[in-house]
């Protein structure tokens, strides 16, 4: 949700051994957003205006109130498709750091379109669908402007998706069984994915306009304060002495990170730059380092109380406040940043790699002394939320006590100019998600205008012959594959569409069947082939990409058992559960990732027999599903396992913890 912060970052006790320089080209890989040009001259100061009266719009409205739906997602439409045809080039090839006159030709073109409504909002309000010929000349242009700015920022695999959606559209009659419709009328399908809220300007952008876009913004502030370095220095000052700590301070830095910030990408970057050097200095192998952070940066998305973008998207599907949503990610976000502790610790231990010395690190008191103060933000968004206020008022509020509590002291103090700045930042971070909310619209436009949800969701349940274990696994490979070539929203919004309906019909909870979804369209940034988290922490380990994919896939194990838990136990979501099962569920759960974790690594207390990984692992599984029989079977199975372990470390073969 929150971009990566392109200006230098404040400097750490611990001097990292990546430069600025190599970050760029890492995230030039793997982030097309990182692609923009760098403007100088008259070409900056034009681009930066323009972002900065889009923060501005997007802070005046929400201060002052919103405006009609179509016209506050026209509005940031066309603010969105301004900056990304003057930022995105045509064709990577032909880069370059200069504007010409068409390419603000091109962009104030673009620009109007996106104003179309805006500017004519009265008359297609009452035409009742009795457009002119003009409408339907500027919704045609307005698909192809969005599928043009996804191709620059987002991708071509998202407007290949898109595209087929249209297609699909246009030529339903010759598509064979369930899958056959009448057919639309391009007039009728472009009116329908531009005029409308059904499409283009539907639920995404009006999220993207509103929650997301303040949350996007409040990182851009979080970057100019220096909360995200305070995150390090209080993770490298709890963990960092411990045994393997360099990681273990990735996996807390990670959890802090993922507070206010919901980019896989950006939080590897953002952290690796600092934990990755430390801990292959301190014996981890480059895969084990890049993947401890990429998958812990990835746990961001599912961590209360700020997750990413598509929470905010799941909250308007299920019309349900979004504090609901934060408490029921909560517990298996727990489990899942356990699980990778667990396996960082293990890891080390069988390693025999130590911490940091103390003398390294920064002192807990005398940080918090220092920039204790810069956590005030964070707390008043989560009071706020916990309050029942909505998000954007919590996220608006947020952006001012930031700005308030920066002003305590002079190191984190902010003037007119860093404000601005931030706001220029914060309009660049939200263009990617603006952009991949609009072209996802187009896909809900489809799906509605056909019944093409429905279809899918029976065609799901057929195939899978009513089985439920077989739906969701169909849903979860699903899911995967949508997340090689679509953003975690756009990716959320798909499948949310057409796989969780899939669910709801085999008596899943509308919840459970959503988060599932999310879940596994998150993990895709791990999951080999394309996995663009574990990529961009190889890049700053100089590790071999396909390696660090396939153990961040490992370390992120938990993610792959726990969302199938919660379908059948929505206990787990906080849905129909009283305090007591709850502690109880968790307490076994997290025993069930203890066992998980080290068969995984193969090493407890002394190193692991393949028999003796696959007990561990069953036991783990068993401990995991909160039911009386499972849990009595995962104890014993868990127990057995540890005597063997505690036997064999007292061998005169074996080590101890």
């Amino acid at each position: 949700m929150c971009a990566l912060s392109r200006e230098e970052k404040p400097k750490s006790d611990l001097a990292s051994e990546v430069t600025q320089e190599e970050i760029a080209k890492i995230l030039k890989k793997v982030d097309r957003e990182s692609a923009a040009r760098k403007l100088t001259g008259v070409d900056h100061w034009i681009v930066y205006v323009i972002a900065v009266g889009f923060s501005c719009f997007q802070v005046y409205t929400a201060a002052f109130g919103l405006l009609p739906a179509q016209l506050q997602r026209s509005i940031h439409l066309s603010f969105a498709f301004v900056l990304v045809y003057l930022l995105f080039p045509f064709r990577r090839s032909r880069y370059s750091d200069r504007l010409s006159w068409h390419h603000y030709l091109i962009a104030a073109f673009a620009g109007l379109v996106g104003l179309y409504i805006t500017l004519n909002y009265t008359r297609i309000m009452e035409a009742g669908g009795d457009y002119s010929t003009m409408d339907y000349i500027f919704a045609g242009l307005g698909v192809l402007f969005t599928l043009e700015a996804a191709r620059r920022i987002v991708g071509l695999p998202i407007v290949i998706i898109a595209a087929t959606f249209l297609i699909y559209a246009y030529l339903g009659a010759y598509f064979p069984g369930f899958l056959a419709h009448r057919g639309y009328s391009l007039r009728r399908i472009a009116s329908h994915m531009y005029l409308t809220t059904e499409g283009i300007l539907g639920i995404p952008l009006w999220v993207s306009s509103t929650f997301i876009y303040l949350f996007v913004l409040f990182g851009a502030f979080r970057e100019k304060t220096g909360l995200g370095q305070l995150f390090i220095d209080i993770s490298n000052a709890v963990a960092g002495w411990a045994s393997g700590g360099p990681a273990k301070v990735a996996v807390v830095t990670s959890a802090l990170e993922g507070m206010i910030s919901g980019s896989s990408v950006a939080n590897t970057v953002e952290s690796g730059s600092f934990t990755i050097p430390m801990m292959k200095r301190l014996g981890y192998r480059p895969e084990f380092a890049a993947a401890v952070e990429a998958s812990a940066s990835t746990g961001g998305q599912i961590m209360p109380p700020i997750m990413g973008a598509a929470a905010f998207i799941m909250a308007e599907f299920l019309n349900m406040p979004y504090i609901e949503i934060a408490k029921a990610a909560a517990i298996p976000a727990c489990l899942y940043f356990f699980g990778i502790f667990i396996e960082v610790h293990f890891e080390a231990k069988r390693s025999k790699l130590r911490g940091m010395s103390r003398d390294e690190l920064p002192r807990f008191s005398t940080v918090m002394k220092q920039r204790g103060h810069l956590f005030l933000p964070l707390i008043a968004i989560i009071v706020f939320l916990a309050g029942g206020f909505t998000p954007l008022y919590a996220a608006l509020m947020g952006l001012v006590v930031c700005v308030v509590a920066a002003q305590v002291r002079k190191s984190t103090r902010m003037g007119l100019r860093d404000i601005a700045n931030a706001f220029a930042a914060g309009a660049r971070g939200a263009l990617g998600v603006a952009i991949a909310c609009a072209t996802a619209g187009i896909i809900i436009g489809v799906v509605t205008l056909t019944g093409l949800g429905l279809k899918m969701a029976n065609g799901l349940v057929e195939l899978a012959g009513g089985n439920l274990l077989f739906t969701l696994f169909f849903t979860m490979i699903t899911s995967l594959i949508l997340g090689m070539g679509a953003p975690t929203t756009a990716n959320y919004i798909i499948t949310s569409t057409i796989a969780a309906p899939a669910l709801v019909l085999l008596q899943v909870a509308p919840l459970a069947a959503h988060m599932f979804v999310f879940y596994f369209g998150i993990i895709a940034d791990l999951t080999p082939p394309v996995a663009l988290a574990a990529y961009a922490g190889a890049g700053i380990a100089k590790a071999d990409p396909m390696k660090t994919g396939f153990t961040a896939t490992k370390l992120a194990i938990g993610a792959f058992i726990v969302p199938y838990i919660f379908v059948y136990n929505p206990a787990m979501l906080l849905i129909g559960t009283t305090l007591s099962t709850l502690v109880q569920n968790l307490v076994t759960a997290s025993c069930g990732m203890f066992g998980i974790g080290v068969a995984m690594i193969g090493y407890c207390l002394a190193p692991m027999r393949w028999w003796e990984r696959v007990w561990l692992f069953i036991g783990g599984l068993m401990l995991i599903d909160p039911a009386t029989l499972t849990d009595s079977i995962g104890i014993g199975m868990l127990a057995l396992g540890l005597f063997v372990q505690w036997r064999k470390s007292k061998s005169p073969h074996g080590s101890s913890i």
